[in-house]
């Protein structure tokens, strides 16, 4: 694998910023998470609007969301969304947990409408019985009954997944087979996200067949169904079925697959974020990893 190359100072300008972002830190408060994007040069970001590890579902006050959109409209924020809870689980075969966590999903739901974001990612999650279609179709009930309850901007995209175990939704067969389940009436609030450590984790080879990839992406979902792009490195090898994110050009898909897709004229108007380890940088972490994406768009081989 070749070198990275040097991303230069770790420093970031509001000239820098682009369709590139990152998952940003809502300590202290979600309206706290702007200014932290615009710090690390980046006019989108991915919050949590929540502690992704447990039930709790905190509101949203008005004096919050307000504080929110006045400091998205300070620092220029052109798109934001949100993650859902790792708990959240629409496709499993237990009746209890389903509607748990369809309760978090559309709590999920009503907090980024309220914040106004633009988008919340949600893993399809496991059908721990062994019957994905099954899990499919528990799948698409839970976000079409979230959907129904909650009105609002809000895109909700199916995130492709690693494909570890039972998991549901690590082929774009099984994105497309839960978006045929939701009604017409909401199904144009649905897209997707697709992830490049879960991809090349999944058995899309990113690395050797790049074009290929997108092919079958275009075929079986559409392009014009790609909401977003979760840019992470995998610790893994290709087709391993395991989620470990590394940094951009440091992991086993290396720097190739970036540099097509930082070049890739279809995608340039398809938001990009980050959930690269931050480890002890921090924020800094991030503004390398953006520079070295950067650097891929504006470098001659």
């Amino acid at each position: 694998m070749s070198e990275p190359p040097d991303p230069g100072p770790v420093t970031a300008g509001h000239d820098d910023r682009d369709e590139l972002g990152a998952h940003v830190s809502v300590a202290g408060g979600v309206q706290n998470a702007p200014r932290r994007a615009a710090e690390i040069g980046a006019v989108n970001f991915q919050l949590f609007t929540k502690q992704p590890n447990r039930w709790a579902e905190p509101g949203i006050d008005e004096e919050t969301a307000a504080a929110f959109k006045a400091a998205r409209d300070e620092h220029g924020i052109a798109v934001a969304g949100a993650h859902d809870s790792y708990l959240i689980n629409l496709s499993t075969p237990n009746r209890r947990l389903w509607r748990m966590s369809q309760r978090s999903f559309q709590a999920e739901l009503e907090r980024c409408t309220r914040l106004g974001l633009d988008f919340l990612v949600t893993h399809p999650g496991n059908a721990t019985d062994g019957d994905i279609e099954e899990g499919l179709v528990r799948n698409a009930r839970g976000v079409t009954e979230s959907l129904e309850a909650v009105e609002g901007p809000t895109r909700v995209l199916l995130e492709l997944t690693a494909g570890a175990g039972t998991t549901v939704g690590a082929s774009f067969e099984n994105l497309r087979g839960i978006l045929d389940r939701i009604p017409e009436a909401q199904r144009g609030r649905v897209g997707i996200c697709f992830d490049t450590c879960h991809a090349y984790s999944a058995g899309y080879d990113l690395v050797e067949d790049y074009d290929g990839v997108w092919e079958a992406f275009d075929r079986v979902l559409g392009l014009e169904l790609l909401g977003l792009i979760h840019v992470n490195d995998s610790q893994h090898p290709f087709d391993s079925r395991k989620d470990r994110h590394e940094s951009i050009g440091e992991g086993t898909l290396g720097e190739g697959p970036f540099r097509r897709l930082m070049r890739d004229a279809r995608l340039r108007h398809v938001p990009k974020i980050l959930e690269t380890p931050k480890g002890e940088d921090g924020a800094d972490a991030d503004i390398r990893n953006l520079a070295r994406l950067r650097s891929y768009r504006e470098r001659s081989r």
